[in-house]
């Protein structure tokens, strides 16, 4: 049998190949160490293995070159039939079986990923209506300042500093949580990353960038406004 890393320092053996190891008459002879991999899922740690050759199997794995898949499975086929001719042929790949191990991982992050995504849209939306309103609202202080000398820079700094602001406070309360949700989501993995400071600092980038974006248009209207017209409709 050929036996992995992990079924060595199971046994305690320090020089394990050719030493025996079984119960009865099953007993099989080491002949090779493999080094340890993932034979299951990543929430799994990574256990003992050994790889025996036996007789008879009522699985066979086979590595192909994935060229021209239709025709490889043609010829495997066609040596499978002529060992077992009234027993069908049946195949599954190996990558698509570690792929299933993980659907609902992958269910679950398009789920988020949708929400968040639809989270940010509305947002936005809100914001957007929100900067219309306090424009509108400020119009005739813009005028004057206007009047008194201020430029459209300053006024669309003005009126997205407040904004930006606001989005910087929910961030820093959003991240501590959305740190702790990712913690302790990975923590179901044995072998899992380290979330790295650099993620929130790209996020929060992000988010202030969006957020510029989307009062941008209203802040740059209010500050180009003819600032006779506000101050004639007081």
């Amino acid at each position: 049998m050929i036996v992995n890393e992990a079924m060595v320092k199971q046994l305690g053996l320090k020089d394990p190949l050719g030493k025996s190891i079984g119960r009865g008459n099953w007993q099989h002879r080491i002949v090779g160490v493999i080094k340890d991999f993932n034979f299951e899922s990543m929430k799994q740690e990574i256990g003992p293995l050994c790889l025996v050759i036996g007789g008879w199997a009522n699985t066979v794995s086979v590595k192909v070159n994935a060229a021209d898949m239709k025709a490889v499975l043609g010829r495997i086929g066609a040596v499978w039939k002529s060992y077992s001719l009234h027993q069908e042929f049946r195949y599954v790949f190996m990558d698509e079986s570690f792929a299933r191990m993980y659907a609902d991982v992958q269910r679950t992050g398009l789920l988020f990923t949708s929400f968040s995504v639809l989270a940010v849209i509305i947002a936005c939306l809100g914001l957007f209506a929100l900067s219309s309103f306090m424009a509108e609202q400020r119009s005739k202080e813009i005028g004057i300042r206007k009047v008194l000398g201020a430029t459209v820079a300053q006024m669309a700094s003005l009126l997205s500093l407040n904004f930006v602001k606001l989005v910087v406070i929910a961030f820093v309360i959003a991240s501590p949580i959305a740190w702790w949700g990712m913690h302790k989501w990975l923590q179901d993995f044995v072998y899992r990353i380290d979330i790295s400071g650099w993620v929130f600092l790209l996020s929060g980038v992000l988010v202030v960038m969006i957020a510029l974006l989307t009062i941008s248009f209203q802040a740059m209207r209010a500050a180009m406004a003819n600032p006779a017209k506000s101050l004639r409709s007081a």
